[in-house]
C-alpha cells in the first residue's frame, strides 16, 4: 500500500547553475528580461494608481535606462516602476520561481488586466547571471516608509542583502559583466540587442554609455536652439593664459522603442503612410509591399497583428518572409511554425498575442492545442481578406494577382481549409490576357470556327454557308462535350507551344497561361477537390475542333495508310515505341505535331522531381507521346505517295523533328542534326 510523503525538494546548489547555463538559448537574452521586468514595475505602479491606492506625479513618464559602462564592465537596467521592500526581495528574488508578475496578478486580479503583465514564471531575473559574475540590487518600494534595499549575489547560493541607498521609487540592478561577455557592456552592441527585443516594449527605455567621451564642443557665441542640451564647460587655458569657457553638446536622450507599435492601433486609425514607414522601420525594406491585412482581435483570443505582402518576382522556394512574433509587445521569435502557417512564412509581418502558451524562457511555444486555433484563424483572415478583394476590389486584386499568385497556390496545397476559402478566387490569366477565376473558365462558350481555314477532307476550303452549319455543330458538340469534362486547357510556354496556341486561336478555342513551377502541383491538386474539373495542356490531344470532317468511307481509308505510315516513320527515324497517327486536320499547312497525353507528362515531371541524380528515365521519356500527321498536308502526302528512298527518309526525319520542336526544345545532338538536313533541304530547293 502506498504512502504519501513531504514535499519534493530541490537542490538550490544543483538548479541553479543549471538555470543560468541552460534555461535561455542566446545570451543577450537578459537585455529582453531584465527590461521586461522594467517595464512591468512600471504597469503595476500605473495600475496602483488608476485603482487609488497610490498617487503618481501629473507629469510621471515610466521609463527603463540602460546604462551601460566598458570600462567598469557594467550594465545598469534603472526603472521608476513599482520597486521592492525587504520582504518583497526575500520573496521574489531569493525564491527561485516565485513570480513577482503571476503574484500581483492574483492579488488584483478583480482589477487589474493581466495581459498588459509581460512576466510569469519568475525567472527572468536569473538571466542576468549567464554574463554577470556579480549581480546588486537597489530598489525602494512605493509603499509609504519603506526603506531601500541593497541586494548582491555572485552567482552562488548565498547572498548579502542589507540597507540601502537609493532615494526614489524603484529598482536598478548593476550587471558586474564576466570576461567573456564584456561585449555587451558596449553601447553599440547593447542598443542592436535592444532593438531586436524590446522595439515596441509599453515604457521607454533609454541606452547611455556612462564613460561615453564628448568630441562636439561649440563657442558660447554659436549657441543655436536645437534638439540638444548644452552644457557650459570651462577648458584649462596654456600656461600664461585664462580659462576659455566652452558648451558641450548632449543630446536629448530619445527612447529606442515605440510604446505603442502601429499594430495596437485599430486599423481605421492607421494611415497609408504610417503602414509604409512601420514596414520600412521593422523590415528595413524600401521596396514598397503590394499591401498589407491588419489583424485585430480580442475574442476568444487576444490577437493583433499586421501581415505585409511584398512583391514576389522569384521561384517560390527561395523565397524568404520574415514574420515576427510578440507577446505583449516583446519580441520573442521569428518565424516560429506552429504560430504561424507555413506557407504564410513568404510573407513579412508581426503578430502579437499575449496568449501565447509560452515555455519557461519565453522563447518557443508549449505544445498546445490551442496554438493551433490561432494558427488556424491567422489563416482564415488571409483567406478572407483576399476573397474580398477579389469580390469587390477585383482590378486591384487583378493588379496584384501575378506577383501573389506563387503565395496563394502555394497556401492551397499545404493548408486544405485555405484551399477551400480561395478555389474560387484563383485567377487564371487566358490566351488574351484577361484574368478569370475557375467558375468562369468552366463556362461553357460556343466555338467559333475561322472561315479562310475552313477545309474539307480533301484539304479543299468549305464555303461559307457550310461554315455556319459546322459552327452550329462544332458548338453543341462542345457544350455537350465541357458539361461532361469540364476541361480547362493550359499552357506553360507561349513561345514553345506556340502552334497549338495558334489552332486554338483559329478554331475559337481558350486556354489559360501556367508557367510557374507550382501550378503542375496545383492544378492537379484542384483537380481532386473539385470533381469533374481535369487541367490538360494545349498539346496533350487533339480534339475535334481541329479535324475536318470525315465520313465513315474516309476514315477507314486514314486507318490503313496511318498503318502503312506507321511503318515508314518508325523504319526511318529508327524509333519502334512512337505511335503514329494520321489525321485530316483544318489547317492544311501544319504537316506534323506531337501530343503527349496528359497523365504521361505528369509522371514524367514527377520523376524528373523526385528521381536521383543518374537515374535512368528513358523508359518513361516516350510513354504516350504521339506523332501525328496531317494527311491535308501535301508533305505528308508526299510520303505517303513514294513511301521509300532517301528523299523520304530525310522528309520522315525533318517532319519528326518539326514536331519535336512545338513540343519542347530538341537535344544538343538531334538539333545539329535538324539544322544540317534543314541546310541540305534549302540546297535541293534552290537547284
Amino acid at each position: 500500500m502506498s504512502e504519501k510523503h513531504g514535499s519534493l525538494s530541490i537542490n538550490s546548489d544543483n538548479i541553479f547553475p543549471i538555470i543560468k547555463k541552460w534555461l535561455y538559448s542566446d545570451h543577450d537574452i537578459f537585455f529582453r528580461e531584465l527590461v521586461s521586468n522594467g517595464c512591468d514595475a512600471i504597469t503595476k505602479l500605473k495600475k496602483l494608481d488608476m485603482m487609488g491606492e497610490y498617487t503618481l506625479p501629473d507629469d510621471f513618464k515610466g521609463k527603463v535606462e540602460v546604462l551601460v559602462s566598458p570600462k567598469e564592465k557594467t550594465i545598469r537596467f534603472i526603472d521608476n516602476g513599482i520597486g521592492m521592500t525587504a520582504d518583497e526581495v526575500e520573496e521574489y528574488i531569493n525564491q527561485i520561481a516565485f513570480s513577482g508578475a503571476t503574484d500581483f496578478i492574483e492579488k488584483y486580479k478583480d482589477k487589474a488586466n493581466e495581459d498588459q503583465i509581460i512576466g510569469h514564471f519568475g525567472l527572468g531575473f536569473y538571466s542576468a547571471f549567464m554574463v554577470a559574475d556579480v549581480v546588486e540590487i537597489n530598489t525602494l518600494s512605493y509603499k509609504e516608509g519603506s526603506k531601500p534595499v541593497h541586494w548582491t549575489c555572485d552567482g552562488g547560493t548565498e547572498y548579502e542583502m542589507g540597507d540601502g541607498d537609493r532615494n526614489v521609487v524603484g529598482t536598478e540592478i548593476i550587471l558586474h559583466v564576466n570576461e567573456d561577455c564584456t561585449k555587451f557592456s558596449n553601447k553599440y552592441e547593447a542598443e542592436s540587442v535592444l532593438k531586436k527585443y524590446c522595439s515596441f516594449m509599453p515604457s521607454g527605455i533609454y541606452l547611455t554609455q556612462e564613460d561615453e567621451e564628448l568630441t562636439e564642443m561649440i563657442d558660447p557665441l554659436e549657441k543655436k536652439d536645437s534638439d540638444v542640451v548644452i552644457e557650459t564647460v570651462k577648458e584649462e587655458g596654456k600656461e600664461g593664459e585664462e580659462a576659455k569657457e566652452r558648451l558641450k553638446i548632449k543630446k536629448r536622450p530619445v527612447p529606442l522603442n515605440d510604446t505603442t507599435p502601429l499594430w495596437a492601433k485599430h486599423p481605421n486609425e492607421c494611415t497609408k503612410e504610417e503602414y509604409l514607414s512601420f514596414y520600412r522601420k521593422v523590415f528595413n525594406d524600401y521596396k514598397e509591399p503590394l499591401f498589407w491585412i491588419h489583424l485585430n482581435m480580442d475574442y476568444p483570443f487576444n490577437l493583433k497583428g499586421i501581415l505585409y505582402f511584398p512583391k514576389i518576382n522569384m521561384e517560390y522556394e527561395s523565397i524568404e518572409g520574415v514574420i515576427k512574433l510578440y507577446n505583449n509587445q516583446v519580441f520573442i521569435a521569428d518565424n516560429i511554425k506552429e504560430v504561424i502557417p507555413e506557407f504564410l512564412m513568404l510573407l513579412k509581418g508581426v503578430i502579437d498575442c499575449p496568449d501565447l502558451p509560452l515555455n519557461v524562457s519565453r522563447s518557443a511555444l508549449q505544445n498546445d492545442g490551442f496554438v493551433k486555433k490561432i494558427s488556424d484563424y491567422i489563416s482564415k483572415k488571409v483567406a478572407d481578406k483576399l476573397a474580398g478583394m477579389c469580390k469587390t476590389e477585383k482590378d486591384e486584386y487583378i493588379k496584384y494577382w501575378d506577383d501573389i499568385s506563387p503565395f496563394i497556390k502555394y497556401g492551397c496545397l499545404k493548408d486544405d481549409k485555405f484551399c477551400e476559402k480561395m478555389t474560387d478566387y484563383i485567377l487564371f490569366k487566358n490566351l488574351k490576357g484577361d484574368y478569370m477565376t475557375l467558375p468562369e473558365c468552366l463556362e461553357v462558350k460556343p466555338v467559333d470556327v475561322e472561315e479562310e481555314n475552313a477545309v474539307d477532307e480533301n484539304g479543299e476550303k468549305v464555303e461559307a454557308t457550310v461554315v455556319e452549319e459546322q459552327k452550329e455543330e462544332n458548338a453543341e458538340a462542345d457544350k455537350e462535350e465541357e458539361k461532361k469534362n469540364k476541361t480547362i486547357f493550359y499552357v506553360t510556354d507561349e513561345q514553345q507551344q506556340s502552334q497549338y496556341i495558334n489552332m486554338f486561336n483559329k478554331a475559337g478555342k481558350d486556354a489559360v497561361i501556367l508557367t510557374h513551377s507550382i501550378d503542375q502541383p496545383f492544378v492537379t491538386q484542384l483537380e481532386s477537390k473539385n470533381e469533374g474539373v481535369k487541367f490538360m495542356r494545349i498539346d496533350a490531344d487533339l480534339t475535334e475542333e481541329f479535324k475536318a470532317k470525315t465520313s465513315k468511307k474516309a476514315q477507314e481509308e486514314l486507318d490503313q495508310q496511318t498503318e502503312e505510315l506507321s511503318k515508314i516513320f518508325k523504319k526511318a527515324i529508327k524509333k519502334d515505341n512512337i505511335t503514329v497517327k494520321l489525321e485530316k486536320l483544318k489547317n492544311k499547312d501544319i504537316s506534323s505535331m506531337i501530343t503527349i497525353s496528359e497523365e504521361s507528362r505528369r509522371m514524367q515531371d514527377m520523376m524528373k522531381m523526385y528521381s536521383m541524380p543518374g537515374m535512368d528515365l528513358g523508359m518513361y521519356g516516350k510513354e504516350g507521346q504521339t506523332l501525328v500527321l496531317n494527311a491535308n498536308n501535301k508533305l505528308v502526302q508526299k510520303i505517303l505517295s513514294e513511301k521509300e528512298g532517301d528523299r523520304i527518309q530525310m522528309l520522315c526525319e525533318q517532319l519528326y523533328d518539326l514536331a519535336l520542336i512545338q513540343n519542347a526544345p530538341l537535344a544538343p545532338e538531334a538539333m545539329t542534326k535538324f539544322v544540317a538536313r534543314t541546310n541540305k533541304i534549302m540546297m535541293m530547293l534552290a537547284e
